[in-house]
């Protein structure tokens, strides 16, 4: 590691006023040309994009790209112009040796900078037309329909990753896959360098999706001559020059990111900060720190980030020790950018040293080349407004208003806007149709965005296109609204997600407005039910939840002749306040659903309330002290979001993730920290309430053999308030805790722990795995008791569970560990036990930890020491599994069966669970569910198998509920009977 200097990128910045740029001018001038041309190329170089790598590393040999990866803001490896050049270079040569030529198209799915930049160079210096990607790891199939899409569309592109990843890749039919390390290894020692390729200017550089959400995504084509004029004209607007120091903490799948931050710094010979965006997004004044520390020039960011930023720094006690004098100017696109913010930013921040002028609003699209059009006199000319200005084009860019026939209209008249130039790309690539109606007949880009020009600066003013733009990222609304129709309660056709923005929002929000099936609008609870689902799939598949959930009836659904619904129009009737009689009634359910209001008590409660209304942004005041976190919409970047705020509010008090997965409650999670601060850890208790609201009879789950309880997070969402959803978790977790040393052990205290919970039946038991096994003999001790046991499930498991085991030694164990926490996917599972045995235990335990993403390990706290105790639990369950015999019988179950480990569904139906008939007195039943062993209850399967789940459960005690009154009506008439007889 290395520590970052103060030069060479310091400068003099004086605060200006707030219509004036940042004072200061370059130390070093720009060249009179950095910038080449197809007129005149300089023999065996590049006439495109990698002149510029080749003319960065000869003219500025020590700058380059600094990645940081350390917690400290001035630790970072350095990747010189040079090195990433001859990188690049060998990679090139590797590509041409697996047959790869100029006009190829290669998708990147690449996700760390280190390796993404040298691919995308070794691609622009070879001719070779690079795309990036996104992995879509929560969601399988998703990600198999656009690696398919792609590949189609794209026309059979080699995917270049890394192994991690591929291993992890869906299987796609005729999918061409490498890695950087199969072409790393492969690339001759001490070979000359690949030399570049000369190619046209008007080849196609990049292709750029514009949705990484649906299948449907166009490519936008960006030639060499786009790129090259962009950087041009966006370097002389900004004054850029080899003296800066950028910052860049966006995704590299993200146009700005690109282009913006890598592309355009790289053109002038500036140095380039790096920083994973994980790392800012939980810190968001980590973002503030990196600019001093590396003394950053520029940067850019969406404006969600400031007002995190301002939110961060109002809930500290006093400003951090900073120097923000070096910053001339953040460009701010991505999304509208509310006055307020800007202002409030610049406020907080000028005791810094942060000038007033240097926060620029910003407009561009991938089809733009990014940036394009930027603010430099913000504030002082935006003051009064509710949004900022976007501002004046680059050289070169045209701008017009025009009607809905494609008139021009006058200055100051709102119309749709439209582009022209040289940073404007021709069109998307294979698709003939979606160009056509990109472009005017005389060759203007239409944007898609409504605005006005007043003076030549433009301010937008609305959207004709059906997107939705959350934290700088562009959604399609058909893209949710497809996967919403196909849920249970939802009236087919008659749903619509749409932006809005509450007045002195950051970012626009999701609104989701569906009409529901009759069964469900008379029925509050099911109606309670399809909101959390609605919430649960909107969070699953884009990863962040709505703002506003609006059941209507079919008739307020304003469409089109054609069946279209007006998305725009239900909008603007929202954020007039037209529909402000169902939000309430939908609050108003809520709360009762939610048990009604609780006042928190004390001053952890009262805290709690106001991170808990933070992050899923509501008013504290509303924040009952028993609502669960995830009932009020937390999703799981917010629980690592909330793990940071609590150890910053409460100091000294250090939560696993566990403890807030299972005291979602601001009450729990307060006495949870009120024990970390006064006590030691609370005895062990198996009982896991994982949602406790409902009069149903409560469902209790037993761990699979990892023994731990997170599996059934997401599953218990959907009981909230029709039965308590308790999950039973191992023996052996906390510190000084005893294992189990008996499988008879384990299931004697997990009967006294239920029974002391819930101390009469009818008991309702479901295990999943090896927890079925457990489940049973529980259900066999209840009844010995003379209790009920009306439902009792199986998750995927047979009875004999022994020759399992006996395939499981600790190696095994700890890779299958490893496999259920996602830690490593299932293909490299497979091959992981025999490449490990030669190693020793520890060395085992920490091989698998370096082969886990760290924000996976992040995300469920986990290190070596932690994941060691955890998988010499699951071997000790394992060995207890060994000597487990079934015997006995219980009165009935329900089997649910998925895709076993191995074999055929079917076979693993008729040879092993079918044996559950053995030990039942009835018949069972057997549950087709979809997805397999270890993914039934996973993100993209949970909402079908709690949907049949709630099903059979409801069918069970039913029956039972009805048998036992038939039984006493039985009772009764024969008791009358003997009175009578002896009459």
């Amino acid at each position: 590691m290395t520590t970052s200097p103060k030069t060479p990128a310091a400068r003099t910045v004086a605060a200006g006023d707030d219509s004036g740029e940042c004072a200061g001018s370059p130390a070093i001038p720009p060249p009179s040309s950095p910038w080449p041309t197809a007129a005149a190329p300089a023999a065996g170089r590049s006439t495109g994009l990698g002149s510029l790598l080749v003319r960065a590393a000869a003219d500025f040999p020590e700058h380059g790209l600094r990645y940081c990866t350390a917690e400290h803001p001035s630790e970072h490896t350095l990747q010189t112009y040079p090195e990433l050049l001859a990188e690049s270079l060998r990679l090139l040569g590797a590509l041409r040796a697996e047959g790869v030529r100029p006009g190829r198209v290669v998708a990147l799915l690449l996700e760390r900078p280190e390796e993404f930049v040298p691919a995308l160079w070794a691609c622009l210096l070879g001719g070779i037309t690079a795309c990036p990607l996104v992995p879509l790891r929560n969601d399988p199939q998703r990600w198999a329909a656009q690696l398919s899409h792609v590949d189609t569309l794209l026309g059979g592109p080699l995917v270049l990753t890394d192994r991690r990843t591929r291993e992890e890749l869906p299987a796609v039919e005729g999918l061409a896959v490498t890695t950087v390390e199969e072409l790393t290894a492969a690339a001759v020692p001490d070979a000359p360098e690949a030399p570049p390729a000369a190619g046209d200017p008007d080849d196609v550089a990049l292709l750029v999706l514009t949705s990484g959400s649906t299948g449907a995504a166009k490519a936008v084509r960006l030639t060499h001559r786009n790129l090259l004029a962009s950087m041009a004209a966006k370097a002389r607007t900004q004054s850029l020059t080899a003296a800066d120091v950028t910052l860049n903490w966006i995704s590299y799948d993200h146009v700005a990111a690109l282009l913006e931050a890598h592309l355009l710094p790289l053109s002038v010979g500036a140095v380039q900060v790096q920083v994973p965006p994980e790392a800012v997004l939980a810190d968001p004044v980590r973002f503030l720190r990196l600019i001093d520390a590396h003394r950053v020039t520029m940067t850019f960011t969406p404006n969600f980030l400031l007002g995190l930023i301002n939110k961060a720094l109002d809930r500290q006690p006093s400003p951090p020790a900073l120097d923000l004098s070096c910053l001339r100017h953040i460009v701010s696109g991505g999304e509208a950018n509310p006055v307020a913010t800007g202002l409030a930013f610049l406020d907080r921040l000028a005791p810094l040293g942060l000038c007033r002028g240097a926060l620029w609003p910003a407009f561009g699209m991938t089809e733009t080349c990014a940036g394009s059009i930027y603010n430099r006199e913000f504030p002082g000319t935006d003051r009064g407004s509710e949004f900022a200005a976007v501002g004046r084009p680059v050289d070169g860019l045209r701008i017009r208003i025009t009607a809905g026939d494609d008139t021009p209209l006058a200055d100051g008249e709102t119309g749709e806007v439209q582009l022209t130039g040289p940073m404007i790309t021709d069109g998307y690539w294979n698709d003939k149709e979606a160009t056509q109606a990109a472009f005017t007949a005389d060759g203007w880009f239409r944007t898609g965005d409504l605005g006005r020009l007043d003076g030549g600066r433009l301010t937008l003013v609305g959207r004709s296109k059906d997107s939705i733009i959350v934290n700088g990222v562009n959604y399609y609304s058909h893209d949710l609204e497809s996967v919403l129709d196909g849920l249970e309660g939802i009236a087919r056709s008659y749903v619509a997600a749409f932006p809005t923005r509450p007045p002195g929002s950051d970012t626009e929000h999701l609104a989701v407005a569906f009409a529901v099936t009759p069964d469900v609008a008379g029925d509050e609870a099911a109606l309670h039910r399809l909101l959390i689902a609605v919430r649960n799939t909107a969070v699953l598949h884009w990863g962040f939840r709505p703002a506003v959930l609006l059941p209507l009836p079919e008739d307020a659904f304003p469409k089109t002749s054609l069946g279209k619904i007006q998305r725009s129009l239900m909008r603007r009737r929202l954020e007039s306040g037209d529909y402000a009689g169902h939000l309430a009634a939908v609050q108003e359910l809520v709360i009762r659903q939610l048990g009604g209001y609780t006042a928190p008590e004390g001053e952890t409660e009262r805290t709690l309330t106001e991170l808990y209304g933070d992050l899923v942004e509501e008013d504290p005041a509303t924040i009952s002290a028993t609502a669960g976190f995830f009932d009020l919409g937390g999703t799981s970047l917010d629980i690592l979001r909330l793990k940071r705020l609590i150890a910053e509010r409460f100091p000294g008090v250090e939560l696993p993730v566990l403890a807030i997965l299972t005291s979602p409650s601001v009450r729990a999670l307060a006495a949870r920290i009120d024990a970390g601060q006064g006590g030691g850890p609370a005895p062990y208790d198996p009982v896991v309430p994982l949602q406790t609201t409902g009069e149903g009879t409560p469902l209790f789950c037993v761990h699979p053999g990892v023994g731990e309880v997170l599996v059934f997070v997401n599953l218990a969402k959907y009981f909230a308030h029709e039965r308590p959803f308790y999950a039973l978790r191992a023996r052996g977790f906390n510190p000084g805790e005893k294992p189990f040393g008996t499988f008879d052990e384990m299931a004697r205290t997990y009967a006294d722990a239920i029974r002391a919970r819930q101390p009469h039946g009818p008991y309702a038991l479901a295990g999943y795995s090896f927890g079925a096994a457990v489940a049973f003999e529980v259900a066999k001790l209840l009844e010995a008791d003379g209790e009920r046991v009306d439902f009792l499930g199986s998750f995927n498991l047979p009875p004999h569970i022994k020759y399992r085991m006996d395939e499981l030694d600790f190696v095994e164990t700890a890779v299958n560990l490893a496999m259920f926490l996602d830690l490593v996917p299932e293909q490299r599972a497979a091959t992981l036990p025999a490449e490990l045995r030669p190693l020793g235990r520890r060395e085992q335990l920490a091989r698998l930890i370096d082969l886990a993403d760290p924000d996976r390990l992040a995300e469920l706290d986990l290190d070596l020491a932690r994941f060691t105790a955890w998988a010499e639990l699951a071997d000790g369950l394992t060995d207890l599994g060994r000597s487990y015999r079934p015997a006995g019988s219980v009165a009935r179950m329900s089997v649910f069966h998925a895709v076993p480990l191995r074999g055929t569904r079917q076979d693993w139906l008729d040879k092993e669970l079918s044996r559950w008939a053995d030990f039942t007195r009835e018949e069972p039943r057997y549950i087709d569910v979809p997805g397999e062993h270890y993914t039934l209850m996973g993100p993209r399967h949970v909402a079908v198998f709690q949907s049949l789940l709630r099903a059979e459960l409801d069918r069970a005690l039913t029956d039972r509920a009805q048998d036992r009154a038939h039984d006493r009506t039985q009772d009764r008439a024969h008791d009358r009977a003997q009175d009578g007889a002896h009459d």
